[in-house]
């Protein structure tokens, strides 16, 4: 996949974060910085791979395992 595909997909995916979770998304070069109350995080295209960062806030750090599992079954949905 080309950078500008995996963007492509990117957008289609923070598209859906404002929409369901009311992200506020703004991309920094190659990265989608995202973020609302108890989470941020970036989204990064590398040369050979998709960085994702996300930082939990005390409410949502129970659910951790969860979030990591729903953004790894995404992310090999759209680039497995």
């Amino acid at each position: 996949m080309t950078p500008t595909e995996a963007r492509s997909v990117i957008d289609q995916i923070a598209a859906r974060m404002r929409e369901k979770f009311g992200m506020a998304c703004e991309w920094h070069g190659d990265s989608l910085r995202f973020t609302r109350p108890g989470v941020k995080g970036d989204i990064a295209i590398g040369a050979r791979e998709i960085l994702v960062n996300a930082e939990l806030g005390l409410m949502l750090s129970p659910m951790k395992g969860m979030i990591e599992q729903e953004i790894r079954r995404k992310l090999d949905e759209h680039f497995a």
